[in-house]
């Protein structure tokens, strides 16, 4: 019979996808998001070298998927974009009457595109 070795493996035997995958269940366990930066640095110090785009695979394969990019043409992206520009101490709040004018005003201008296109060339003049 062939015995078990108990000593510690080295990181040549060290099975790198199923390290990611426990530190990832750890992470998930604790609530934290399994991010591949994150998961690097945990194996770094653990000795084990992995690449971002094979914690990007296995991460994957476990189902944790990527957050979905927005669109740069995205109407949630021009309001964050917006909202930067005005100063916190104004913080001014859009009634409904608001809504109704600047749907008006896309319609006039031929669609939301156009309407964010025009703010945007009308806030390079301002600025």
């Amino acid at each position: 019979m062939v015995e078990k070795a108990t000593e510690k493996k080295s990181p040549k035997d060290v099975n790198k996808s199923e390290e990611i995958r426990k530190i990832a269940t750890l992470m998930k366990a604790k609530g934290e998001k399994p991010r591949p930066v994150a998961i690097i640095a945990i194996l770094k110090k653990q000795g084990v070298v992995v690449s971002s785009p094979q914690v990007s695979m296995v991460l994957k394969r476990m189902g944790f998927r990527p957050r979905k990019r927005r669109k740069s043409g995205d109407l949630s992206a021009v309001v964050a974009a917006a909202s930067k520009g005005v100063k916190s101490k104004s913080k001014s709040k859009i009634s409904i009457e608001d809504l109704v004018a600047a749907k008006k005003a896309v319609g006039r201008l031929g669609g939301l595109d156009r309407a964010i296109a025009a703010l945007e060339a009308l806030r390079q003049f301002e600025g």
